[in-house]
């Protein structure tokens, strides 16, 4: 017992230095109601790419660094979160080695794993491994969590989810007009107005040519791509900060400000590009997949995007993003064509395209606009009222009858007050609530209340199948 108030004041420390639990910057929680949400918006993508026939896969969460590092640009290298080592990562390292290399050099060293920057990547370094099981052309779908080391604000979050498709093994032009669709299709049934740009690699390539700076695409398509953000003047500040000449830019600058429909903006560039070969091959691209939307209706807009670069590497032909026409937000779904991404891995010749749905901005955005539907509001369809163990067992086999017709029910788990019922019900956006008491027992019925009119009927387990559907 001696040591009894030491073991209390010990205790006592601890609970007094304990912080208020938290969880990392750019990370949410989400609450039943949330995921209710996110689910819709998961499985309402998903319900699409299955209508134009993906297929799903996943991948780890963890990649190599080896597979990841380079395919991203300088800057999403530098986004990439690394993860050390098991055991003592630093043993090979020397006094030097921590004096003169910087945190990036030393991540080679002491990190051999790296949390997956986005799905595609991943996709092509699966697509090399399992070439032998799969058949080309092949379309898949992923819908998986990502993570990028950026600074967290509004829209943007250092983990967040991606809702992917992807066909591989096809040069076909049809693919491009295939996203388009789904695209539309699923901000269709979001109820989301949106506008998708689209632009093309080649067409940024020739751009390059004609101002005589052809090696420096990379730092060309990573200004303009930040446009919208940092405005003209700071790109052109940027470009000049990159080397390329004042009066080089001064031919840039008006090529990207193009005004006009989609046909003008396409006519005045091929006069423009005229000289270069890449570039009019982006045009006439681009020409094609119009002609083949304007063979359907669609209820989103098609701009062509001059601006539009998508920072990353890999795209080589046709690059989208899509905007929401009535939310204040960054690109909420965006992809392109990547040539070449498997040639990284060994496995030459493999085009592919694809894009990616951002849901956790999806999810903003239906937020503001409160465009969820109804059911979304609920999950549990009837909840039985518990009057006590006689009733109870009455009840259960109802319970397992209803939820064998699919029907969503639950019985309050306790005897208790029936206002203190009646509150969970209404918490829960429960619309009906069911009461079998000794005379429903004798009459082999079951009165249901309607929570939102207050109505309430005498039904039969069969009556009430029908009317909570």
């Amino acid at each position: 017992m001696a040591n009894q108030p030491n073991q209390l004041f010990n205790y006592s420390v601890i609970q007094n230095m304990a912080q208020k639990p938290s969880i990392p910057k750019g990370t949410r929680d989400f609450t039943p109601a949330e995921m209710i949400k996110r689910n819709y918006i998961f499985d309402t993508i998903r319900s699409v790419y299955k209508l134009f026939g993906y297929l799903p896969i996943e991948t780890p969460a963890m990649e190599t660094m080896q597979t990841l590092m380079g395919k991203y640009g300088e800057e999403g290298d530098r986004l990439i979160f690394k993860i050390l080592n098991s055991g003592e990562f630093q043993q090979d390292l020397t006094a030097q080695d921590l004096a003169e290399k910087s945190a990036a050099a030393l991540a080679h060293q002491i990190c051999e794993k790296a949390l997956r920057y986005d799905l595609t990547v991943p996709f092509a370094r699966f697509v090399v491994m399992h070439r032998n099981e799969i058949q080309l052309p092949f379309k898949r779908y992923q819908i998986q969590p990502v993570w990028r080391a950026d600074r967290p604000q509004r829209g943007r979050y250092r983990e967040f989810f991606q809702c992917d498709a992807d066909i591989v093994g096809s040069n076909s032009l049809l693919n491009e007009y295939e996203l388009v669709q789904i695209i539309d299709m699923v901000f269709q049934k979001f109820g989301i107005g949106v506008t998708i740009k689209m632009n093309n690699r080649k067409i940024l390539s020739g751009i390059a040519e004609i101002i005589c700076e052809p090696d420096k695409i990379t730092d060309i398509t990573v200004a303009i791509d930040k446009y919208e953000k940092i405005g003209i003047e700071n790109v052109n500040k940027e470009l000049q900060e990159k080397g390329i000449a004042p009066e080089k830019i001064a031919i840039l600058q008006p090529i990207i400000e193009l005004q006009g429909t989609n046909e003008e903006k396409l006519d005045k560039l091929a006069v423009i590009l005229a000289g270069s070969t890449i570039g009019l091959e982006g045009i006439s691209e681009l020409r094609y997949v119009f002609e083949l939307l304007n063979c359907i209706t669609l209820k989103a807009t098609v701009e062509v995007d001059l601006t539009l670069a998508r920072g990353l590497n890999y795209y080589t032909g046709a690059i989208f993003e899509v905007k929401a026409n009535d939310v204040q937000i960054g690109s909420i779904c965006g992809g392109g064509r990547y040539d070449n991404l498997t040639g990284i891995f060994g496995m030459e010749g493999i085009s592919g395209v694809g894009i990616s749905f951002g849901a956790d901005r999806i999810f903003d955005v239906l937020n503001q606009l409160d465009a969820y539907p109804e059911t979304t509001k609920q999950t549990t369809q009837v909840l039985f009222i518990n009057f006590g163990e006689t009733e109870q067992r009455v009840i259960l086999p109802m319970l397992t009858e209803l939820r064998a017709q699919g029907i969503s029910c639950e019985i309050y788990p306790e005897q208790g007050k029936m206002k203190k019922q009646m509150q969970y019900a209404n918490d829960r956006a429960i619309p009906f609530v069911a009461l079998v008491g000794e005379s429903e027992m004798q009459n082999n019925t079951i009165t249901l209340k309607n929570m939102q009119t207050g109505e309430q009927k005498t039904v039969s387990l069969q009556e009430l199948q029908k009317l909570s559907r």
